[in-house]
Protein backbone atom coordinates (compact mmCIF):
# COMPACT_ATOMS: atom_id res chain seq x y z
CA UNK A 1 0.00 0.00 0.00
CA UNK A 2 1.34 3.42 -0.91
CA UNK A 3 1.81 6.21 1.62
CA UNK A 4 -0.96 8.18 -0.06
CA UNK A 5 -3.33 5.23 0.25
CA UNK A 6 -2.43 4.85 3.92
CA UNK A 7 -3.46 8.43 4.53
CA UNK A 8 -6.86 8.01 2.87
CA UNK A 9 -7.72 4.48 3.96
CA UNK A 10 -8.55 5.16 7.66
CA UNK A 11 -11.39 7.53 6.67
CA UNK A 12 -13.93 4.73 6.25
CA UNK A 13 -16.87 7.09 5.76
CA UNK A 14 -19.69 7.00 3.27
CA UNK A 15 -18.31 10.14 1.65
CA UNK A 16 -14.65 10.09 0.60
CA UNK A 17 -12.85 13.40 0.87
CA UNK A 18 -11.83 14.45 -2.66
CA UNK A 19 -9.16 16.77 -1.26
CA UNK A 20 -7.20 13.73 -0.08
CA UNK A 21 -7.36 11.92 -3.39
CA UNK A 22 -6.01 12.13 -6.94
CA UNK A 23 -4.14 15.37 -7.68
CA UNK A 24 -4.70 16.61 -4.10
CA UNK A 25 -3.33 13.48 -2.39
CA UNK A 26 -0.32 14.26 -0.20
CA UNK A 27 3.19 13.04 -0.78
CA UNK A 28 5.54 11.98 2.00
CA UNK A 29 8.72 12.21 -0.03
CA UNK A 30 11.06 15.15 0.46
CA UNK A 31 13.32 15.10 -2.58
CA UNK A 32 15.97 17.08 -4.38
CA UNK A 33 16.17 16.54 -8.14
CA UNK A 34 19.02 18.20 -10.04
CA UNK A 35 18.88 18.85 -13.74
CA UNK A 36 15.19 18.50 -14.59
CA UNK A 37 14.70 16.94 -18.03
CA UNK A 38 13.48 19.26 -20.79
CA UNK A 39 10.41 17.72 -22.44
CA UNK A 40 9.73 20.59 -24.85
CA UNK A 41 11.56 23.74 -25.93
CA UNK A 42 14.44 25.03 -23.85
CA UNK A 43 15.00 26.84 -20.59
CA UNK A 44 15.59 30.58 -21.18
CA UNK A 45 19.31 31.08 -20.62
CA UNK A 46 18.87 34.17 -18.42
CA UNK A 47 16.06 32.78 -16.24
CA UNK A 48 17.73 33.26 -12.86
CA UNK A 49 15.97 32.74 -9.54
CA UNK A 50 13.58 30.51 -7.65
CA UNK A 51 9.90 29.75 -8.28
CA UNK A 52 8.33 28.61 -4.99
CA UNK A 53 4.79 27.44 -4.30
CA UNK A 54 3.18 26.59 -0.96
CA UNK A 55 0.38 24.09 -0.38
CA UNK A 56 -1.24 21.65 2.07
CA UNK A 57 0.29 18.21 2.55
CA UNK A 58 -0.77 16.29 5.70
CA UNK A 59 1.98 14.05 7.00
CA UNK A 60 -0.53 11.83 8.88
CA UNK A 61 -4.11 10.71 8.34
CA UNK A 62 -6.29 13.62 9.54
CA UNK A 63 -8.59 13.36 12.52
CA UNK A 64 -12.23 13.91 11.54
CA UNK A 65 -13.31 15.87 8.50
CA UNK A 66 -10.32 17.17 6.59
CA UNK A 67 -10.43 20.64 5.06
CA UNK A 68 -8.01 21.41 2.24
CA UNK A 69 -6.66 24.29 4.36
CA UNK A 70 -5.62 21.90 7.18
CA UNK A 71 -2.66 20.04 5.67
CA UNK A 72 0.92 20.65 6.72
CA UNK A 73 2.63 23.28 4.62
CA UNK A 74 5.01 21.98 1.97
CA UNK A 75 7.06 24.20 -0.30
CA UNK A 76 7.82 23.10 -3.86
CA UNK A 77 10.61 25.04 -5.57
CA UNK A 78 12.36 25.16 -8.92
CA UNK A 79 15.74 26.90 -8.97
CA UNK A 80 16.74 28.26 -12.38
CA UNK A 81 20.33 29.21 -13.14
CA UNK A 82 22.62 29.06 -16.18
CA UNK A 83 20.05 27.31 -18.37
CA UNK A 84 19.28 24.46 -15.95
CA UNK A 85 16.58 23.79 -13.37
CA UNK A 86 16.59 21.89 -10.06
CA UNK A 87 13.53 20.86 -8.04
CA UNK A 88 13.14 20.30 -4.31
CA UNK A 89 10.27 20.07 -1.84
CA UNK A 90 10.31 20.33 1.93
CA UNK A 91 7.76 20.36 4.73
CA UNK A 92 7.41 23.57 6.73
CA UNK A 93 8.45 22.31 10.14
CA UNK A 94 6.04 24.18 12.37
CA UNK A 95 5.70 23.53 16.09
CA UNK A 96 2.58 21.48 15.34
CA UNK A 97 4.33 19.50 12.61
CA UNK A 98 7.19 18.57 14.94
CA UNK A 99 4.83 17.61 17.78
CA UNK A 100 2.85 15.31 15.50
CA UNK A 101 5.99 13.80 13.98
CA UNK A 102 7.26 13.01 17.47
CA UNK A 103 3.90 11.44 18.37
CA UNK A 104 3.66 9.53 15.09
CA UNK A 105 0.04 10.61 14.57
CA UNK A 106 -2.17 13.65 14.00
CA UNK A 107 -2.90 15.52 17.24
CA UNK A 108 -4.92 18.51 15.99
CA UNK A 109 -8.32 18.52 14.33
CA UNK A 110 -8.94 20.87 11.42
CA UNK A 111 -10.88 24.09 10.96
CA UNK A 112 -14.30 22.48 10.43
CA UNK A 113 -13.98 20.22 13.49
CA UNK A 114 -14.55 21.14 17.16
CA UNK A 115 -11.34 22.29 18.83
CA UNK A 116 -12.05 20.88 22.31
CA UNK A 117 -9.78 17.87 21.83
CA UNK A 118 -6.89 19.84 20.37
CA UNK A 119 -3.71 20.12 22.48
CA UNK A 120 -3.80 22.98 24.98
CA UNK A 121 -2.12 26.27 24.17
CA UNK A 122 -2.64 29.97 23.64
CA UNK A 123 -4.74 29.11 20.60
CA UNK A 124 -6.43 25.81 19.85
CA UNK A 125 -6.22 26.02 16.06
CA UNK A 126 -3.37 24.40 14.19
CA UNK A 127 -1.07 26.76 12.28
CA UNK A 128 -0.23 24.80 9.14
CA UNK A 129 1.78 27.59 7.43
CA UNK A 130 0.48 26.18 4.14
CA UNK A 131 -1.11 29.14 2.35
CA UNK A 132 1.26 31.82 1.10
CA UNK A 133 4.98 32.38 0.72
CA UNK A 134 6.89 35.66 0.32
CA UNK A 135 10.56 36.65 0.43
CA UNK A 136 11.77 39.14 3.02
CA UNK A 137 14.97 39.85 5.01
CA UNK A 138 16.73 36.93 3.36
CA UNK A 139 14.04 34.37 4.19
CA UNK A 140 11.10 32.73 2.56
CA UNK A 141 8.17 33.31 4.93
CA UNK A 142 5.43 30.67 4.94
CA UNK A 143 2.12 31.91 6.34
CA UNK A 144 -1.34 30.51 7.13
CA UNK A 145 -4.67 31.96 6.05
CA UNK A 146 -6.21 32.02 9.56
CA UNK A 147 -3.17 33.93 10.89
CA UNK A 148 -0.34 32.39 12.85
CA UNK A 149 3.37 32.56 13.43
CA UNK A 150 5.24 33.06 10.14
CA UNK A 151 7.91 30.45 9.47
CA UNK A 152 11.24 31.33 7.88
CA UNK A 153 12.90 29.00 5.39
CA UNK A 154 16.09 29.07 3.37
CA UNK A 155 15.20 30.19 -0.18
CA UNK A 156 17.51 27.63 -1.80
CA UNK A 157 17.51 24.56 0.47
CA UNK A 158 13.96 25.14 1.82
CA UNK A 159 15.16 24.07 5.26
CA UNK A 160 13.02 25.58 8.03
CA UNK A 161 14.95 28.15 10.04
CA UNK A 162 12.20 28.51 12.64
CA UNK A 163 9.23 30.56 13.66
CA UNK A 164 10.12 34.16 12.88
CA UNK A 165 9.45 36.83 15.51
CA UNK A 166 11.39 39.46 13.53
CA UNK A 167 14.03 39.63 16.27
CA UNK A 168 11.33 39.88 18.91
CA UNK A 169 9.54 42.85 17.34
CA UNK A 170 6.56 40.90 15.96
CA UNK A 171 4.11 40.97 18.86
CA UNK A 172 1.12 39.49 17.02
CA UNK A 173 0.47 36.79 14.47
CA UNK A 174 0.57 37.28 10.71
CA UNK A 175 -2.11 36.39 8.21
CA UNK A 176 -1.43 35.12 4.74
CA UNK A 177 -0.97 37.72 1.99
CA UNK A 178 1.43 40.12 3.58
CA UNK A 179 2.59 42.51 0.87
CA UNK A 180 6.17 43.12 -0.21
CA UNK A 181 7.00 46.53 -1.64
CA UNK A 182 10.02 45.57 -3.75
CA UNK A 183 10.92 49.25 -4.22
CA UNK A 184 11.39 49.83 -0.50
CA UNK A 185 11.80 46.17 0.56
CA UNK A 186 9.22 46.75 3.32
CA UNK A 187 6.80 44.03 4.38
CA UNK A 188 3.25 45.24 5.16
CA UNK A 189 1.05 42.79 7.08
CA UNK A 190 -2.12 42.33 9.10
CA UNK A 191 -3.44 40.02 11.79
CA UNK A 192 -6.95 39.35 13.01
CA UNK A 193 -8.61 37.35 15.75
CA UNK A 194 -11.39 37.01 18.27
CA UNK A 195 -10.07 39.56 20.78
CA UNK A 196 -10.05 43.34 20.54
CA UNK A 197 -8.69 45.04 18.64
CA UNK A 198 -10.02 42.58 16.09
CA UNK A 199 -7.64 43.83 13.38
CA UNK A 200 -3.92 44.55 13.74
CA UNK A 201 -1.66 46.15 11.15
CA UNK A 202 2.08 46.57 10.86
CA UNK A 203 5.13 47.30 8.71
CA UNK A 204 8.55 45.65 8.85
CA UNK A 205 11.71 47.22 7.45
CA UNK A 206 14.09 45.50 5.01
CA UNK A 207 16.18 44.09 7.84
CA UNK A 208 13.27 42.25 9.45
CA UNK A 209 12.31 44.64 12.27
CA UNK A 210 8.68 45.66 12.83
CA UNK A 211 8.89 49.45 12.84
CA UNK A 212 5.18 50.25 12.93
CA UNK A 213 2.24 48.49 14.57
CA UNK A 214 -1.32 49.54 15.40
CA UNK A 215 -4.70 48.11 16.30
CA UNK A 216 -7.89 48.90 14.39
CA UNK A 217 -11.32 48.41 15.94
CA UNK A 218 -14.04 46.51 14.08
CA UNK A 219 -17.68 45.86 15.07
CA UNK A 220 -16.72 42.26 15.84
CA UNK A 221 -14.43 39.40 14.79
CA UNK A 222 -14.02 39.15 11.03
CA UNK A 223 -12.22 36.92 8.52
CA UNK A 224 -10.27 39.17 6.14
CA UNK A 225 -8.15 37.12 3.76
CA UNK A 226 -6.14 39.74 1.87
CA UNK A 227 -5.09 43.37 1.84
CA UNK A 228 -3.55 45.77 -0.67
CA UNK A 229 -0.99 48.57 -0.66
CA UNK A 230 -0.25 51.61 -2.79
CA UNK A 231 2.87 53.75 -2.76
CA UNK A 232 1.67 55.68 0.31
CA UNK A 233 -1.42 53.85 1.65
CA UNK A 234 -2.65 50.47 2.85
CA UNK A 235 -6.12 48.98 2.32
CA UNK A 236 -7.60 46.65 4.93
CA UNK A 237 -10.96 44.92 4.73
CA UNK A 238 -14.00 44.42 6.96
CA UNK A 239 -16.23 42.09 4.94
CA UNK A 240 -19.58 40.52 5.89
CA UNK A 241 -18.32 36.92 5.94
CA UNK A 242 -17.30 35.70 9.38
CA UNK A 243 -17.48 32.88 11.85
CA UNK A 244 -21.03 32.27 13.06
CA UNK A 245 -21.02 33.62 16.66
CA UNK A 246 -22.93 30.59 17.97
CA UNK A 247 -20.48 28.22 16.36
CA UNK A 248 -17.53 30.19 17.73
CA UNK A 249 -18.97 30.03 21.23
CA UNK A 250 -19.17 26.25 20.86
CA UNK A 251 -15.54 26.03 19.69
CA UNK A 252 -16.44 25.40 16.06
CA UNK A 253 -15.84 27.22 12.79
CA UNK A 254 -18.89 27.86 10.59
CA UNK A 255 -18.99 30.55 7.95
CA UNK A 256 -21.81 33.09 8.00
CA UNK A 257 -22.45 35.61 5.21
CA UNK A 258 -24.47 38.60 6.38
CA UNK A 259 -26.13 40.10 3.31
CA UNK A 260 -27.38 43.04 5.39
CA UNK A 261 -23.89 44.39 6.01
CA UNK A 262 -21.84 46.37 3.49
CA UNK A 263 -18.27 45.59 2.55
CA UNK A 264 -16.01 48.10 4.30
CA UNK A 265 -12.51 49.16 3.32
CA UNK A 266 -10.11 50.90 5.69
CA UNK A 267 -7.58 53.16 3.96
CA UNK A 268 -4.73 54.53 6.05
CA UNK A 269 -1.25 55.89 5.39
CA UNK A 270 1.37 53.17 5.43
CA UNK A 271 2.61 54.45 8.79
CA UNK A 272 -0.82 55.58 9.99
CA UNK A 273 -2.74 54.43 13.05
CA UNK A 274 -6.42 53.94 13.86
CA UNK A 275 -7.02 57.70 14.06
CA UNK A 276 -5.97 58.13 10.42
CA UNK A 277 -8.25 55.42 8.98
CA UNK A 278 -10.77 56.47 6.33
CA UNK A 279 -13.64 53.98 5.93
CA UNK A 280 -15.35 53.38 2.58
CA UNK A 281 -18.44 51.22 2.02
CA UNK A 282 -19.41 49.09 -0.97
CA UNK A 283 -21.92 46.38 -1.84
CA UNK A 284 -21.85 43.19 0.29
CA UNK A 285 -19.36 40.66 -0.97
CA UNK A 286 -16.15 38.88 -0.15
CA UNK A 287 -12.62 39.18 -1.49
CA UNK A 288 -10.21 36.31 -1.25
CA UNK A 289 -7.49 38.00 -3.29
CA UNK A 290 -6.72 41.50 -4.45
CA UNK A 291 -4.98 41.99 -7.79
CA UNK A 292 -3.33 45.34 -7.06
CA UNK A 293 -3.99 48.90 -5.94
CA UNK A 294 -2.55 52.28 -6.83
CA UNK A 295 -3.10 56.02 -6.51
CA UNK A 296 -4.73 58.20 -9.20
CA UNK A 297 -5.04 61.81 -8.11
CA UNK A 298 -7.55 61.94 -5.24
CA UNK A 299 -8.51 58.30 -5.75
CA UNK A 300 -7.28 54.94 -4.57
CA UNK A 301 -7.97 52.26 -7.20
CA UNK A 302 -8.35 48.67 -6.05
CA UNK A 303 -8.75 45.76 -8.48
CA UNK A 304 -9.78 42.47 -6.88
CA UNK A 305 -11.49 39.14 -7.41
CA UNK A 306 -14.92 39.65 -5.81
CA UNK A 307 -17.34 36.97 -4.65
CA UNK A 308 -20.88 38.35 -4.62
CA UNK A 309 -22.12 35.52 -2.44
CA UNK A 310 -20.57 32.32 -1.13
CA UNK A 311 -21.59 29.08 -2.80
CA UNK A 312 -24.63 27.62 -1.00
CA UNK A 313 -24.63 24.22 0.67
CA UNK A 314 -26.83 22.05 -1.54
CA UNK A 315 -26.37 18.53 -0.13
CA UNK A 316 -26.97 18.58 3.61
CA UNK A 317 -26.72 14.80 3.85
CA UNK A 318 -23.00 15.01 3.04
CA UNK A 319 -20.81 15.75 6.09
CA UNK A 320 -18.34 17.42 3.74
CA UNK A 321 -20.97 19.67 2.11
CA UNK A 322 -19.77 22.86 3.81
CA UNK A 323 -16.19 22.19 2.77
CA UNK A 324 -17.12 21.47 -0.83
CA UNK A 325 -19.34 24.55 -1.09
CA UNK A 326 -16.71 26.81 0.49
CA UNK A 327 -14.17 25.65 -2.12
CA UNK A 328 -16.48 26.45 -5.04
CA UNK A 329 -16.09 30.23 -5.13
CA UNK A 330 -17.58 32.26 -7.94
CA UNK A 331 -15.21 35.20 -8.19
CA UNK A 332 -15.06 37.83 -10.91
CA UNK A 333 -12.75 40.73 -11.66
CA UNK A 334 -14.00 43.90 -9.95
CA UNK A 335 -12.75 47.48 -9.63
CA UNK A 336 -13.24 49.91 -6.75
CA UNK A 337 -12.44 53.61 -6.70
CA UNK A 338 -12.21 55.28 -3.29
CA UNK A 339 -12.15 59.08 -3.43
CA UNK A 340 -10.09 60.45 -0.53
CA UNK A 341 -11.43 63.97 -1.09
CA UNK A 342 -15.18 63.26 -1.26
CA UNK A 343 -15.39 59.95 0.62
CA UNK A 344 -17.31 58.37 -2.27
CA UNK A 345 -16.96 54.80 -3.48
CA UNK A 346 -17.51 53.78 -7.09
CA UNK A 347 -17.38 50.10 -7.97
CA UNK A 348 -17.87 48.22 -11.21
CA UNK A 349 -17.61 44.63 -12.47
CA UNK A 350 -14.92 44.14 -15.08
CA UNK A 351 -15.79 40.61 -16.22
CA UNK A 352 -18.15 37.71 -15.50
CA UNK A 353 -15.69 34.80 -15.82
CA UNK A 354 -14.81 32.87 -12.66
CA UNK A 355 -11.13 33.69 -12.13
CA UNK A 356 -8.95 33.83 -9.06
CA UNK A 357 -5.35 33.53 -7.79
CA UNK A 358 -4.14 36.66 -9.63
CA UNK A 359 -0.45 37.21 -10.33
CA UNK A 360 1.25 40.42 -11.43
CA UNK A 361 4.83 41.57 -11.83
CA UNK A 362 5.70 41.68 -8.13
CA UNK A 363 7.78 44.81 -8.68
CA UNK A 364 4.57 46.64 -9.63
CA UNK A 365 2.82 45.94 -6.33
CA UNK A 366 1.28 49.20 -5.13
CA UNK A 367 1.79 50.95 -8.47
CA UNK A 368 -0.41 51.31 -11.54
CA UNK A 369 0.04 48.15 -13.56
CA UNK A 370 -1.59 46.82 -16.70
CA UNK A 371 -1.49 43.02 -16.70
CA UNK A 372 -2.85 40.39 -14.32
CA UNK A 373 -2.57 36.64 -14.97
CA UNK A 374 -5.38 34.72 -13.27
CA UNK A 375 -6.51 31.15 -12.97
CA UNK A 376 -9.86 30.23 -14.46
CA UNK A 377 -11.70 28.08 -11.92
CA UNK A 378 -13.45 24.85 -12.77
CA UNK A 379 -15.56 24.12 -9.69
CA UNK A 380 -18.03 21.39 -10.63
CA UNK A 381 -16.89 19.18 -7.73
CA UNK A 382 -13.50 20.37 -6.53
CA UNK A 383 -11.58 23.52 -7.35
CA UNK A 384 -9.29 23.06 -10.36
CA UNK A 385 -7.43 25.62 -12.47
CA UNK A 386 -8.03 24.88 -16.17
CA UNK A 387 -6.75 28.02 -17.95
CA UNK A 388 -4.77 31.24 -17.62
CA UNK A 389 -6.72 34.43 -18.22
CA UNK A 390 -4.54 37.44 -19.01
CA UNK A 391 -6.38 40.65 -18.09
CA UNK A 392 -5.64 44.20 -19.08
CA UNK A 393 -6.79 45.61 -15.73
CA UNK A 394 -7.04 49.11 -17.17
CA UNK A 395 -9.60 48.15 -19.85
CA UNK A 396 -10.91 44.71 -18.81
CA UNK A 397 -9.89 43.14 -22.13
CA UNK A 398 -8.81 39.53 -21.65
CA UNK A 399 -7.09 36.64 -23.39
CA UNK A 400 -7.67 33.02 -22.33
CA UNK A 401 -5.25 30.15 -22.78
CA UNK A 402 -6.60 26.74 -21.78
CA UNK A 403 -4.24 24.08 -20.45
CA UNK A 404 -5.89 21.23 -22.31
CA UNK A 405 -7.87 18.11 -21.34
CA UNK A 406 -6.96 16.63 -17.98
CA UNK A 407 -4.39 19.30 -17.08
CA UNK A 408 -4.66 21.34 -13.87
CA UNK A 409 -2.46 24.38 -13.38
CA UNK A 410 -1.30 26.31 -10.35
CA UNK A 411 -0.81 29.96 -9.50
CA UNK A 412 1.77 31.43 -11.85
CA UNK A 413 4.58 33.82 -11.10
CA UNK A 414 5.57 36.66 -13.39
CA UNK A 415 9.31 36.79 -14.10
CA UNK A 416 10.42 40.02 -15.79
CA UNK A 417 13.09 39.54 -18.44
CA UNK A 418 16.36 41.34 -17.66
CA UNK A 419 16.21 44.62 -19.54
CA UNK A 420 12.60 43.98 -20.56
CA UNK A 421 10.86 46.62 -22.68
CA UNK A 422 7.35 46.26 -21.27
CA UNK A 423 5.36 44.92 -18.34
CA UNK A 424 4.55 41.68 -20.17
CA UNK A 425 8.08 41.25 -21.52
CA UNK A 426 8.31 38.43 -19.04
CA UNK A 427 7.98 34.72 -18.47
CA UNK A 428 5.29 32.93 -16.49
CA UNK A 429 6.23 29.86 -14.44
CA UNK A 430 3.82 27.32 -12.99
CA UNK A 431 3.37 23.68 -12.01
CA UNK A 432 1.07 21.63 -14.23
CA UNK A 433 -0.42 18.27 -13.25
CA UNK A 434 -2.06 15.66 -15.44
CA UNK A 435 -4.95 14.62 -13.18
CA UNK A 436 -5.39 11.40 -15.20
CA UNK A 437 -1.86 10.10 -14.61
CA UNK A 438 -0.60 12.15 -11.67
CA UNK A 439 2.43 13.32 -13.66
CA UNK A 440 3.69 16.80 -12.82
CA UNK A 441 5.70 19.26 -14.90
CA UNK A 442 6.99 22.82 -14.82
CA UNK A 443 5.64 25.00 -17.62
CA UNK A 444 7.17 28.28 -18.78
CA UNK A 445 5.14 30.72 -20.92
CA UNK A 446 6.04 33.84 -22.81
CA UNK A 447 3.77 36.33 -21.01
CA UNK A 448 3.32 38.37 -24.18
CA UNK A 449 2.33 35.34 -26.29
CA UNK A 450 0.16 32.95 -24.29
CA UNK A 451 -1.40 31.57 -27.46
CA UNK A 452 1.90 29.89 -28.30
CA UNK A 453 1.45 27.62 -25.29
CA UNK A 454 4.33 26.79 -22.96
CA UNK A 455 7.67 27.60 -24.56
CA UNK A 456 9.33 25.09 -22.24
CA UNK A 457 8.10 22.05 -20.31
CA UNK A 458 10.23 20.35 -17.66
CA UNK A 459 9.55 16.90 -16.25
CA UNK A 460 9.41 16.29 -12.51
CA UNK A 461 9.95 12.65 -11.46
CA UNK A 462 7.63 13.05 -8.44
CA UNK A 463 4.04 14.26 -8.21
CA UNK A 464 3.41 17.82 -7.02
CA UNK A 465 0.03 17.94 -5.24
CA UNK A 466 -2.24 20.84 -6.15
CA UNK A 467 -1.80 23.76 -3.80
CA UNK A 468 -2.07 27.47 -3.17
CA UNK A 469 0.15 30.51 -3.58
CA UNK A 470 3.53 31.10 -5.17
CA UNK A 471 6.29 33.67 -5.38
CA UNK A 472 9.31 34.39 -7.54
CA UNK A 473 12.63 35.39 -5.97
CA UNK A 474 15.12 36.70 -8.50
CA UNK A 475 18.75 35.68 -8.21
CA UNK A 476 19.66 39.36 -7.87
CA UNK A 477 17.33 39.83 -4.87
CA UNK A 478 18.63 36.71 -3.18
CA UNK A 479 22.24 37.69 -3.69
CA UNK A 480 21.59 41.26 -2.54
CA UNK A 481 19.69 40.23 0.58
CA UNK A 482 21.40 40.83 3.86
CA UNK A 483 22.19 37.83 6.05
CA UNK A 484 18.92 36.63 7.59
CA UNK A 485 18.25 37.94 11.06
CA UNK A 486 18.29 35.57 13.98
CA UNK A 487 15.19 33.41 14.12
CA UNK A 488 13.46 32.88 17.46
CA UNK A 489 11.17 29.86 17.68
Amino acid sequence: MSLNEELVAPAAEAFANPYLEGPYAPTQQEVTVTGLPVLHGEIPADLDGVYVRNGPNPQFAPQGRYHWFDGDGMLHAVHFENGRADYRNRFVRTTEFEAERAAGTALWRGVIEPWDDNPPGDRRERNAANTDVVFHHGNLLATWYRAGKPYALDPITLETRGGDTFDGTLTCEMSAHAKIDERTEELVFFDYGIHTPYLRYGVADPGGTVTHFTGIDLPGPRLPHDMAITEHYSILMDLPLYNDPRAAAAGRFKLFFDRELPSRFAILPRYGDASTVRWFEAAPGYIYHSVNAWEEGDEIVLVACRVSKPSPVTDRTNPLAQLLAYLRPEATLHRYRFNLRTGATVEEPMDDVNTEFPAIDQGMTGHRNRWSYQMRLSVDHTMLFDAIVKYDVLTGVKQTQEFGPGIAGSEVTVVPRPGGRGEDDAWLTMFATDIRTGDSEVWIYDAADLAAGPICRLGIPVRVPLGFHATWVSGDRMRAAAAPSEIHS
